[in-house]
């Protein structure tokens, strides 16, 4: 006799095929899960390693920036220091510059001339003075115009007054004189010493 199933064999395989699907369905769910946590961690990963990264180069910038910092005031007293050392430089210079004006003054000033006031701006020397007559004070100007180091001299005031005898009478004057440095003295001298 032939056999017959009467079993609800198609349900039963369905039903295993179901069950198989949601096998797979889960397996494969988890296998994305897994696969998105190992991607979010690798991305945070990244980023937190860019970070240590940022912050490593800020603190490196910051550090450069201090010593630029530092660089820009040791500049700034470098400039002032220079600044120091050729005022230095220009008052040694002139030093002997005056010794020498008061040297060609002291040739240039005629007997019977007395000088009572000298003042000197920045490149004019003005000279308060009394002489015994006009032709000393001419004499005076002329010979500050024959001195290599004086020229330009240029009469201001002049008043006559009485001396310190009865008769006699002083000429009193006010006059300015330019002051220049000759070349060629000037290099011999610093050649010199």
């Amino acid at each position: 006799m032939a056999n017959i199933n009467l079993l609800p064999w198609r349900d039963a395989k369905r039903q295993e095929k179901k069950k198989e699907f949601f096998t797979v369905l889960g397996g494969f769910a988890i296998l994305g899960v897994l696969c998105a946590y190992v991607w979010i961690s690798a991305v945070q990963g990244t980023i937190d390693n860019q970070n240590s990264r940022n912050k490593m180069l800020q603190s490196e910038i910051d550090a450069l920036q201090k010593q630029v910092a530092e660089i820009q005031e040791l500049k700034k007293r470098r400039a002032e220091l220079l600044e120091r050392m050729k005022v230095i430089q220009d008052l040694q210079g002139t030093r002997p510059v005056i010794v020498r004006y008061f040297d060609e003054l002291v040739r240039a000033v005629p007997e019977g001339v007395y000088l009572t006031k000298l003042s000197r701006g920045k490149n004019k020397l003005s000279i308060e003075g009394a002489a015994e007559s006009l032709n000393r004070i001419s004499s005076l100007m002329r010979n500050l115009e024959n001195s290599d180091w004086f020229n330009g001299a240029n009469m201001s005031k002049i008043d006559e007054a009485s001396g310190a005898d009865s008769g006699s009478t002083i000429q009193r004057f006010t006059m300015t004189v330019n002051t220049t440095s000759p070349r060629k003295e000037g290099e011999d001298e610093e050649g010199n010493g």
